[in-house]
């Protein structure tokens, strides 16, 4: 009795843990996100070039996915392109497949799908796509922040690249005044040694000059007094 009881119970038990483990892969198969995937372009009558037109290196999506749902419209142009928008790395788009009057809400990082939702609502469509587009400027804050930053930094590098340059030629501007300074006043002390050097020789000559004026007027002095003499005696012999 006690081992068809132990039997049924370890019956029981196993049976309760199939049937969880089948409830939550069920579970997880209908709410996980699909993995990340690259759109494929379509033509400029349809959806832009602007979700990219490569595949994912890391991983690809399931064949029976949204995702991949979208990707084979978008590669076969069944889908055009309504709204775009941008935020930094981050993008959401939506999509219309006009034949079964369907809605595909994409939200994506740089080339790579990240969500899609799929509906026949425009007003869900609507509203999920400004979700999604709010779910982008959120997610692109520390990108711009970072792209504001990088702008900033490099700015301030040309600053201070300019700042450099001006201070080393205010810096050489400098040495070459000072030289000049320098030059200059050398110049000016040996023009001041040559005027006092000048000066002198010309106290000098000048003198000298005085000197010969006085020796030639002593000189004419003596040669008037000659010369009246000599008229005097030519008058005595006469008479």
């Amino acid at each position: 009795m006690k081992v068809n009881v132990r039997n049924a119970v370890r019956g029981l038990g196993l049976g309760m843990l199939i049937a969880g483990l089948s409830i939550n892969a069920l579970a997880q198969s209908s709410t996980a996100s699909p993995a990340p995937a690259t759109a494929v372009p379509a033509s400029t009558t349809a959806v832009k070039p602007a979700l990219g037109n490569t595949t994912s290196a890391t991983s690809s999506p399931s064949a029976n996915s949204t995702i991949s749902e979208l990707q084979q419209l978008m590669q076969s142009q069944g889908v055009s392109e309504l709204r775009t928008t941008y935020n930094g790395n981050y993008g959401a788009s939506l999509l219309f497949k006009s034949d079964s009057r369907t809605y595909f809400v994409a939200l994506f990082q740089q080339k790579n799908f990240w969500r899609v939702v799929k509906t026949t609502s425009d007003t869900q469509a609507e509203q999920i796509y400004k979700s999604f587009v709010g779910q982008t400027e959120k997610l692109a804050e520390v990108d711009i922040r970072r792209i504001k930053l990088e702008a900033e930094k490099t700015y301030t590098e040309q600053l201070i690249a300019a700042q450099e340059t001006r201070l080393n030629a205010l810096q050489n501007d400098l040495v070459v005044q000072q030289q000049q300074e320098q030059n200059v006043t050398v110049q000016q002390d040996q023009a001041r040694q040559q005027a006092q050097l000048l000066s002198t020789k010309q106290q000098a000559a000048r003198g000298e000059l005085r000197g010969l004026q006085n020796r030639i007027r002593t000189l004419e002095a003596q040669q008037i007094v000659l010369d009246n003499s000599n008229f005097g005696d030519t008058k005595s012999g006469k008479k």
